[in-house]
């Protein structure tokens, strides 16, 4: 209850793209079971929650219009990545469309105008699991001189969707009040 099916479905698209080098490049056993770990993880979620839980589910809650983040997203991907090659267009279609894939949640939350406690730690720590990006990519380009504009824009513009929530998230749950929209 309270999840939004529809992100967790972009979820599973972002890591299913994402991680198609697993067909064409093996770097490392650790590298690889952890992106089949992210991607069973991911359509777990989405089974449990369209499946296993259907009854918990609440629809008429999370309506938001997700070919409305796919489409732009896929159309960017083309006009804006690295090289033109289709491995590369999906690979940065999968980190454009993780910059906005909490929208159906936040959008969900704006709707209902709450969010149970579990929820709203589960969203804090989603973000932070972002956030945290923004200092690897500080670490790399310090020691490693790499910088990759795409996935920076990308993590901010998705830190930045956070920032409302975060406020919210401090001033009302770590306070031990339920978050509710003023």
């Amino acid at each position: 209850s309270g999840i939004s099916g529809k992100s967790q479905l972009l979820f599973a698209l972002v890591f299913t793209t994402r991680y198609l080098d697993l067909f064409t490049s093996f770097i490392s056993l650790y590298n690889t079971s952890m992106k089949l770990i992210y991607i069973a993880c991911s359509y777990a979620t989405v089974y449990l929650i369209y499946m296993k839980f259907k009854a918990t589910y609440d629809g008429n809650h999370d309506t938001f219009r997700v070919e409305f983040l796919i489409v732009p997203v896929g159309g960017l991907s083309f006009l804006v990545n690295h090289d033109f090659s289709p491995l590369e267009i999906l690979w940065t279609f999968s980190i454009y469309l993780e910059s906005v894939a909490i929208l159906p949640q936040l959008f969900m939350i704006s709707k209902t105008g709450e969010a149970e406690t579990i929820t709203t730690h589960y969203l804090f720590f989603l973000g932070l699991y972002r956030a945290l990006y923004l200092v690897n990519w500080i670490w790399r380009y310090y020691f490693e001189g790499f910088f990759d504009l795409i996935a920076v824009v990308a993590g901010v513009v998705q830190t930045v969707l956070y920032c409302d929530f975060f406020y919210l998230y401090v001033t009302k749950v770590l306070k031990g009040k339920k978050l509710s929209l003023p």
